[in-house]
């Protein structure tokens, strides 16, 4: 293994924040994957970066409050593949619940809808789930549209309150609300009442 291509890599790899997720093919410009598989290799035995799993690293970020590394983010995990297979992805069932408000459970399996294809990625504890969803249904919508109404669909008609649509409002800009409006109007009938109350 040529060092310079070692040096490369590993200055490459000094430019990414803390935190950052990043994969092989990343890399691929310098030299070949093998040699990259190596050179990373080389990277996770002394620390310098972390292998979430087969082709996904991470560049761990530090704790000074726990005094220890942290688990990798699964969010960052599931935008850095959404990125990298050029797919658009938004929480839905209890991640999406969580991210606004609706839920303080820690989710068990971190799902998104994607308009990739269905994929399911796991490490350690973590299980990321993509479930398709046809471009019409979301590649046209906004992230945060998506996302309210995937928590919709997940807490069920029944279960939305006026608490439920108040937090939903206290989320939302006024840019976010009409594009909101917009985005649900093709969903169910009861979805897009909800929707309409949370726009109010």
């Amino acid at each position: 293994m040529a060092s310079t291509i070692y040096d490369e890599i590993k200055k490459r790899i000094a430019l990414y924040e803390d935190g950052d997720i990043f994969f092989t093919s990343d890399f691929k410009d310098i030299a070949s994957l093998a040699t990259i598989r190596k050179c990373l290799g080389r990277q996770v035995e002394k620390g310098a970066i972390r292998r979430v799993m087969d082709g996904v690293y991470e560049k761990p970020k530090y704790s000074k409050v726990l005094d220890e590394y942290i688990p990798p983010d699964p969010e960052k995990v599931a935008n850095a593949l959404a990125k990298k297979y050029h797919w658009t992805i938004s929480p839905c069932g209890d991640v999406a619940l969580n991210k606004l408000g609706l839920s303080t459970q820690v989710p068990v399996v971190w799902s998104y809808v994607s308009d990739g294809p269905y994929r399911e990625f796991v490490w350690d504890n973590i299980i990321l789930s993509f479930k398709h969803k046809t471009n019409r249904e979301i590649s046209f919508m906004s992230r945060i549209s998506i996302m309210v109404i995937e928590a919709i669909k997940t807490l069920g008609k029944d279960n939305i309150d006026e608490n439920t649509i108040e937090i939903l409002r206290s989320r939302l800009s006024g840019e976010e609300k009409i594009a909101l409006l917009k985005d649900a109007s093709d969903s169910a009938l009861w979805i897009f009442d909800i929707v309409r109350k949370v726009c109010a």
